[in-house]
């Protein structure tokens, strides 16, 4: 005799079952059901929600944004500047190929406005500049032969000297003498720099729509000779006195020809290409780059020095030199319709809608009265039987409420007579038991209304119990 099984663990079976019931579920196909309530408030909020959707993407997504169109951002461009004018300081006229840093023309250039000169440097001793930290001395003891301080101006010959003005004494170096401290000359260059004019010359491309275009007029006479920037009446004139930008930027131009600073002149091309090219234009603007507001990052200075031979030595200016950086960028972006950014963002719009009917079937099934009739009218399910083969078209044609109900053991609908049933017993396989049977539509007066949800409300519709096609599919 074979032995009895061993019966498994009820934690096991229970999530078999539960397993088996999640593989059935996951087969099961679910159809909309459309309940018509006549509520006015909860009317008035399904259209409220619907039409600032409406509104949201009309308004902003399609005309402020512009979604209907493919967008390319970052063109392709090209900048070219140069600079004129003259101006003069205490000892000398300056022109362009000595205050411009560097003389190329390229997007970013420095205009020098003020100078500390330090003149006749040579190989040799001196003493250190009293900036850097441990070059002051009392006697030779407190400079260390050799030493070598990265912010220093040379190598330490170990003898404290006396400094170039004062009783303070600091530590020999060896290197280029006299320091930068101890001999400079202040020169401003800023008198005059206010009326430079510089020119800027940008091109841009956008390969995505093969479109280019540039800032200057397309002139063959001597217009940009004799015009100066306006927003209004020479858009396409970019020759900007120095001045303007710096005022523009919101910066009083004397202080900051003292201290230095970085500018940006800022170029912003945003086309749309469904319009013509005329349409596309430059916009400019000015602000100050460098946080002025932070005294260790403030200003903007350089250095660099001008070698020449006095008697076979090498000799040298050495120059730091305060000014005006400019900094031109360029950006923007171009758009053009396009059938597949238009359809996506439509889908997007038509979908969104639907969240005025999840909002307000939210609030029917959560905190209106009787919202247990609610859910039990909204939310019923269709059985179909296993052993009879032609049972399929009969439950399609429930759903589609094209055919009357069959009877149901478990049916929540007790009130339809025994005759009726008899007369589609004979007439429809019987399916299995169901919880609940399927309606096409039924209408459902709220409480506020003073319609009554008793026995009335479940009694299924004439219009079904009249249907004469008992399998269900004379429309389909």
């Amino acid at each position: 005799m074979a032995a009895a099984e061993p019966k498994p663990p009820a934690g096991v079976a229970a999530a078999r079952r539960l397993a088996r019931g999640c593989w059935s579920a996951f087969w099961d196909y679910e159809t909309p059901k459309v309940i018509v309530v006549k509520n006015r408030r909860l009317g008035v909020v399904y259209r409220l929600v619907q039409l600032l959707i409406l509104l949201y993407f009309v308004w902003y997504v399609f005309i402020v944004q512009k979604s209907y169109q493919d967008r390319e951002t970052g063109p392709e461009s090209s900048v070219i500047t140069k600079v004129k004018g003259i101006t003069s300081s205490e000892h000398k006229v300056w022109d362009v190929e000595e205050y411009v840093k560097p003389p190329e023309g390229g997007s970013v250039f420095s205009i020098i406005t003020r100078i500390e000169v330090t003149p006749s440097q040579t190989l040799g001793t001196c003493p250190e500049s009293v900036r850097v930290s441990n070059a002051t001395c009392d006697s030779d003891e407190d400079c260390v032969a050799g030493e070598l301080d990265m912010l220093g101006n040379g190598v330490r010959t170990g003898r404290c000297v006396p400094y170039y003005h004062g009783a303070s004494k600091t530590c020999e170096v060896s290197g280029w003498c006299p320091v930068e401290d101890g001999a400079s000359v202040s020169q401003f260059l800023g008198k005059m720099a206010p009326n430079f004019t510089i020119l800027i010359k940008n091109s841009i491309h956008y390969p995505k729509f093969q479109f280019s275009k540039g800032n200057l007029e397309n002139r063959k006479d001597s217009y940009l000779k004799r015009c100066m920037f306006d927003e209004v009446l020479h858009l396409y004139c970019p020759i900007f006195r120095l001045g303007f930008i710096v005022e523009r930027a919101g910066e009083n131009f004397t202080e900051l020809a003292h201290t230095g600073g970085v500018i940006g002149v800022i170029i912003n091309w945003d086309c749309d290409l469904d319009l013509p090219a005329s349409n596309c234009n430059p916009k400019y603007s000015f602000r100050r780059l460098d946080p002025k507001h932070i005294p260790a990052s403030s200003g903007y200075n350089f250095r660099f020095a001008k070698y020449y031979k006095i008697n076979g030595s090498t000799t040298r200016t050495l120059i730091k030199a305060y000014g005006i950086r400019i900094d031109v960028i360029v950006h923007g972006q171009a758009g053009k319709f396009s059938l597949i950014p238009t359809i996506i963002n439509l889908a997007t719009a038509l979908t969104s809608i639907g969240v005025g009917s999840f909002l307000c079937d939210w609030i029917l099934l959560t905190f209106m009265n009787k919202n247990k009739v609610y859910s039990h009218k909204k939310f019923d399910k269709v059985c179909t039987s296993k052993d009879s083969p032609g049972s399929w078209p009969v439950t399609l044609a429930l759903v589609l409420g094209q055919a009357p109900p069959p009877p149901c053991p478990c049916s929540a609908d007790p009130s339809r007579p025994q005759e009726e049933g008899q007369s589609q017993a004979q007439a429809i396989p019987p399916p299995r038991p169901c919880p609940t049977s399927a309606l096409s539509e039924q209408t459902v007066d709220t409480p506020d209304r003073g319609a009554g949800l008793g026995p009335r409300a479940s009694v299924p519709s004439q219009q079904d119990s009249a249907l004469t096609d008992p399998r269900g599919l004379a429309q389909l």
